[in-house]
């Protein structure tokens, strides 16, 4: 199954939803401000956000005044452009130049960090990688465990403590190890927090000082590299903005 079907079927709840679109764009009008309520209602029932869907559909309503779009299929048009223009932040290839190369998940609680360390594991070792898995979460109890299940099912090593340690020993262990062998990636699994957990960002300094500084806003545009489409080891595959979109309006 190819990304375009794989997104379609990951899709259905935003799909559904999007489905509602036909009938707006069947009554579109160019002027009328009705519309382009409704348009917004939608998008934003549809998981898009709210900051999101106010710049699209504003620059799809100066658009389709500007070009004096009078049809509902090319005024849809409009607003997949548009949306795509939303996903084009940059490079959306992994940067893997160094070996090895180290990999940092970090994210809030029951985001699935640790599944998609798996998932990313076994994708990068069917392409000829060798990967490394450290167990950096020591916060939460059996973290190390539920990662270690992920190493098996994909095929990789994996550096672990006990629960409680220090994740920067950890950390420093398994790249120590990575180099040792001679490992092409090494993916650092670490527990769940959020900013205003004062110790558990003070663990991400240690982690990484030295290095780059985690920049942390909402209004920051990321590239997404890889998108997580089904509960199976093989179910993360390399993002397609193009797919995407086609794949939501269809």
């Amino acid at each position: 199954m190819g990304f375009f079907d794989k997104i379609f079927s990951g899709l259905t709840k935003t799909r559904v939803k999007m489905e509602d679109l036909e009938e707006i764009f069947r009554n579109y009008q160019p002027d009328d401000d009705d519309f382009f309520d409704e348009l917004e209602e939608l998008l934003i029932m549809a998981d898009m956000g709210v900051d999101t869907v106010d710049r699209v559909v504003t620059s799809m309503h100066y658009l389709c005044f500007d070009k004096n779009i009078r049809r509902g299929d090319k005024a849809r048009e409009v607003l997949i452009d548009e949306l795509r223009k939303e996903l084009d932040a940059g490079n959306s290839e992994l940067k893997l130049g160094t070996k090895p190369s180290v990999i940092l998940m970090v994210g809030v609680n029951g985001v699935g960090k640790t599944t998609t360390i798996g998932k990313l594991a076994a994708l990068l070792k069917s392409q000829g990688k060798s990967v490394l898995l450290c167990a950096g979460d020591t916060f939460r109890a059996a973290a190390a465990d539920q990662l270690e299940i992920w190493a098996e099912r994909a095929g990789v090593d994996i550096v672990r403590h006990e629960e409680g340690s220090d994740p920067a020993a950890v950390v420093y262990d398994g790249i120590c190890a990575g180099k040792a062998r001679g490992t092409d990636v090494i993916i650092i699994d670490t527990a769940g927090r959020l900013h205003n957990k004062a110790n558990l960002m003070n663990e991400l300094s240690k982690m990484r000082r030295g290095g780059v500084v985690f920049a942390i806003a909402n209004r920051l545009k990321l590239p997404v590299k890889f998108v997580g489409v089904g509960e199976g080891i093989d179910d993360l595959i390399p993002f397609n903005p193009k797919d995407y979109i086609e794949a939501l309006f269809k």
